[in-house]
């Protein structure tokens, strides 16, 4: 049996106060890792890149660093990252009104499993092998879909922003689907 460990988060707090932020929860992340021994680790984060996408790049690059680079991670031969930047396309960025980075898709696959990933170009599965992160206009990566949701979807919203990003996978013969979902918070609906 292959262990799965899946994360979702919104992170945006984290590259507003990276220095008292970003390492602590990076360290519980490997904790949690630590404990679990899994072999496949999906983390979704919404608001990847915090409020300012722009100012934030480096903190972003910092916190995928911190993650792959660290010896408790060393097994996870494996990686693959899909974090949305691309802020000059209205219609295909999925963020909210102050240029916050919505979606970043990072998984983790150990050394002992194979994976693979669906190309939802060719509609056939890729195998996975290195590290490899899309980052920035991902638009053209045919191994992910992203969506923004309509503006029709909250008319009562003067931004709509918000969307999903999907991967299907291939591992020990099973197939199944990862989808990251930002939305509107409930509570904050009646400022859109």
């Amino acid at each position: 049996m292959t262990g799965f460990l899946l994360i979702t988060a919104n992170i945006g707090s984290l590259f507003h106060d990276p220095k008292n932020l970003l390492h602590s929860w990076v360290n519980e992340f490997f904790k949690t890792v630590i404990a679990l021994q899994p072999r496949f680790i999906a983390l979704h984060c919404q608001e990847f890149g915090g409020k300012n996408h722009r100012k934030s790049s480096s903190i972003a690059d910092e916190f995928v660093n911190l993650l792959i680079s660290n010896e408790v991670m060393k097994d996870f031969d494996k990686f693959k990252a899909f974090l949305d930047a691309n802020y000059t396309s209205e219609d295909k960025f999925t963020v909210n009104p102050i240029d916050s980075c919505a979606l970043g898709n990072l998984y983790f696959i150990h050394k002992s499993i194979e994976a693979s990933i669906w190309n939802f170009d060719n509609r056939t599965f890729v195998p996975v092998s290195g590290k490899e992160t899309h980052y920035g206009q991902i638009e053209s990566v045919s191994t992910k879909f992203k969506l923004k949701f309509p503006k029709e979807f909250f008319p009562e919203c003067k931004w709509s922003r918000k969307g999903f990003m999907l991967t299907r996978w291939l591992i020990k013969g099973k197939i199944f689907d990862t989808i990251n979902i930002h939305l509107y918070a409930i509570l904050h609906l009646h400022i859109c």
